[in-house]
């Protein structure tokens, strides 16, 4: 709403043509403090930069071109150009009954118009369970595709399987390695092999199953069954880790099935017929260089063999030319090196480089009362997702994922999430609805009604705290489609967290029940308002919103 009325009132301003802007442009934000006003736009400022005129020119252009009484109590210049306004109580009670009667339309504003954007997340290599960093991946990827079908987009989540490189080898051969001991027969475990306790399980399951009909064979001979075997096995646990933490796919791409249907050369082809790939010393290069990396890239070695770029070549070629206007991968913050080479070759293939988006995902530090737990999966000294989830649970595990950028570092203390108080941010925010849903069930039992129309007086509602919580309600489609424009789901998280601190005060002070009839109503449908945007919110993370704690 106030950026449709900025647009206007630039264009009555005349002081751009409104085709060289778009909705993202237009920012809106509540300010920090309150006494700056409800809504804030630095929208002057950043005219201020394509215009080359002065920042407090073109706010005060802006704000002359505004004429919206019954919106705003007042529209004034602030700072270094900002524009802040302040909104007229009757103006909160419509938007409050518009959020009640078209929910979900009114929180959900549709900016994607059905594009079709793909999430590839985690994408954990098959060689040993999923742990924290994967863990926090997931249920970021969750998330934003969550966010971007809500804003209506058509989204695909896929998990890329790398089920074709040295590490499922390894971990085929550390399989083998303790097959072979079980079998009693000597055999050297594979340096740098992997060390966990599911390496002894995939053995014992393997010997279960057979015997001692490898004992004599060497790795060679048998390498085909033992990687296979094993990795596959651990996909499988992927999976059903992932399922049990709220967290499904679309699609499964196998880095295998890229090399067998040919794809991986097809890929290489296409970009040898334009010019960015040659040979030299007996190896197959990428021109990366003609796109700014600092040197070219090999895509087949001098043995013959494909190293790990000459799938992403392909892996990514395919997903350009599935058709996709936009592609988000999420992957590790020590990745954050490859992001130009896969941007190279995005171009290279004709297509726009910026279609595609990497979000970096920071590790997770597990803590334990303050106390750091190691984790390596080689050695096999790691807590796994499956682990948390089961002693913290779900709901738990995923919010707090969601409690920072994905790019900052995340401390998660295993004790302080346990807590049942507001040093807990998720029981914090699932007990605000939890108290509603208490009251509605009080109100049934006093056989008051629970539905209320556009009729519905709300012009009790004018302390301080209710005032508050409306307007704090009205701003979530800003806070949507912040988060959805910079791909940033906690921004969510931290909308809740600050409703939910809102409401429980507002719990703790007022009579809902109890006082005269219609500000009684009026406090009851905040109340129920307050109900369907925690729900929505908390669906947008993954996250339960429980009758009853």
């Amino acid at each position: 709403m106030i950026a449709d009325i900025l647009l206007k009132a630039i264009a009555s301003a005349a002081l751009t043509d409104l085709a060289e802007l778009n909705l993202d442009f237009i920012e809106v934000e509540t300010p920090k403090h309150e006494a700056l006003g409800d809504i804030s736009t630095p929208v002057a400022m950043q005219l201020a930069k394509r215009l080359r005129k002065n920042p407090f020119s073109i706010a005060d252009a802006i704000i002359a071109a505004i004429h919206a009484p019954e919106i705003f109590a007042s529209v004034e210049k602030a700072g270094a150009g900002f524009i802040n306004f302040r909104l007229q109580p009757s103006y909160l009670y419509e938007e409050l009954r518009k959020l009640y009667t078209e929910r979900s339309r009114y929180l959900r504003p549709n900016v994607g118009k059905g594009r079709n954007i793909q999430i590839e997340f985690v994408s954990a290599n098959p060689t040993g369970p999923l742990h924290l960093g994967h863990g926090r991946g997931a249920a970021l990827g969750a998330a934003v595709a969550n966010l971007f079908s809500a804003a209506g987009y058509s989204v695909e989540r896929e998990f890329y399987v790398n089920d074709a490189g040295r590490q499922v080898k390894l971990l085929g051969e550390s399989v083998f390695a303790r097959y072979k001991q079980l079998t009693n027969t000597p055999c050297d475990f594979p340096a740098n092999g992997y060390h966990g306790d599911y390496v002894d399980v995939l053995a014992r399951e393997i010997h279960a199953a057979y015997k001692d009909k490898f004992s004599v064979a060497g790795f060679g001979d048998v390498s085909e069954f033992f990687i296979d075997y094993a990795y596959k096995a651990m996909l499988s646990e992927i999976k059903k880790d992932l399922s049990d933490f709220g967290v499904e796919f679309d699609r499964w791409q196998s880095e295998r099935e890229l090399f067998s249907d040919g794809t991986v050369m097809k890929a290489i082809e296409q970009l040898r017929d334009k010019g960015y790939v040659y040979e030299e010393d007996s190896a197959v290069w990428f021109k990366a260089t003609a796109f700014g990396d600092e040197k070219d890239r090999v895509v087949i070695k001098s043995d013959g063999q494909y190293t790990y770029f000459a799938s992403d070549i392909a892996y990514h070629v395919l997903k350009i030319n599935r058709g996709f206007d936009e592609l988000i991968n999420i992957w590790g913050a020590d990745h954050h090196g490859y992001i130009p080479r896969i941007r190279a070759v995005i171009k290279a293939a004709g297509h726009d480089e910026n279609k595609l988006t990497v979000l970096l995902v920071q590790m997770v530090m597990l803590l334990r009362g303050g106390v750091p737990v190691q984790m390596s999966k080689r050695a096999g000294e790691f807590v796994t997702l499956k682990e948390v989830v089961s002693e913290v649970g779900r709901d738990i595990t995923r919010f707090i994922f969601l409690t920072r950028r994905p790019d900052s570092q995340l401390e998660f203390d295993m004790e302080t999430v346990k807590k049942e108080s507001s040093e807990n941010p998720v029981f914090y925010v699932q007990y605000a609805y939890a108290r509603i849903n208490s009251v509605f069930t009080k109100a049934k039992e006093r056989q008051i009604p629970l539905s209320f129309d556009g009729g519905t007086d709300l012009s009790g509602l004018a302390t301080p705290e209710e005032l508050q919580l409306i307007k704090k309600l009205i701003f979530y489609p800003m806070t949507f489609l912040n988060a959805v424009r910079t791909r940033e789901p906690h921004r969510i998280t931290f909308y809740l967290q600050e409703l939910a601190g809102l409401f429980h005060p507002f719990y703790n002070k007022y009579r809902i029940l109890g006082e005269e009839n219609s500000l009684s109503r009026a406090r009851l449908m905040l109340c129920a308002c307050v109900k369907i945007v925690l729900e929505e919110g908390l669906g947008i993370l993954g996250v339960s919103a429980p009758d009853k704690m």
